[in-house]
């Protein structure tokens, strides 16, 4: 096993899925403390090929999966935006990243760039120069080991939000209707009292 990860209870990798560049972070986690593995980009501009920047992202996620043994992905959901054919490519560049994961047998989580934002920074509108820092704060991460793009640290931001979505304590549903509250709680139910009836004078 990797001895860079074999130290860790669970490994968390995060994926900011890009048609020019994508992002990647991996986190650590030992209990309730997370701390950076690593964190990187694949740089797929030098392809002109839309397609083979798709194989490109398959065998380097691939490797990254191979290399750092995730138990679960964070993938960033794509942001929808006005240009049609760039969502098709993102959307293309997401899917052959699941891919690589799926093939593995490891589970995924998506989550909205808005969401993640939120999760990090505590603002759904933060830029992301301000998630970069908050991560830089929160994962104790040296200046020099901070990554020149951004893409970087979106990824690990997603890998950040599912270590702290996955952490909440589970809130036990109720149930779902007064009748099965009656049958599931019958000592919480206090006995009927027959009505008393005065007695008539003879």
């Amino acid at each position: 096993m990797n001895p860079e990860v074999q130290k860790y209870q669970r490994i968390i990798m995060g994926i900011d899925p890009g048609t020019n560049v994508m992002g990647y972070g991996v986190l650590g986690v030992n209990g309730k403390k997370a701390e950076v593995i690593v964190m990187g980009v694949i740089k797929l501009s030098k392809f002109e090929s839309h397609y083979l920047r798709l194989r490109r992202i398959f065998e380097r996620v691939t490797g990254l999966v191979d290399q750092y043994l995730p138990d679960e992905l964070a993938i960033e959901a794509p942001f929808f935006g006005k240009n049609v054919q760039s969502m098709l490519k993102l959307g293309r560049a997401q899917g052959v990243a699941m891919a690589a994961v799926l093939a593995r047998d490891i589970p995924i989580a998506e989550y909205a760039p808005l969401s993640i934002k939120q999760a990090v920074t505590g603002r759904g509108s933060a830029s992301k120069e301000q998630v970069a820092n908050m991560l830089k704060h929160i994962l104790h991460i040296p200046e020099e080991k901070m990554p020149s793009l951004l893409d970087a640290t979106d990824a690990l931001a997603a890998a950040l939000t599912h270590f702290y979505e996955t952490g909440k304590p589970a809130i036990a549903k109720g149930p779902s209707s007064w009748a099965k509250f009656l049958a599931q709680n019958p000592d919480r139910i206090a006995p009927r009292r027959t009505p008393h009836t005065p007695s008539t004078p003879k």
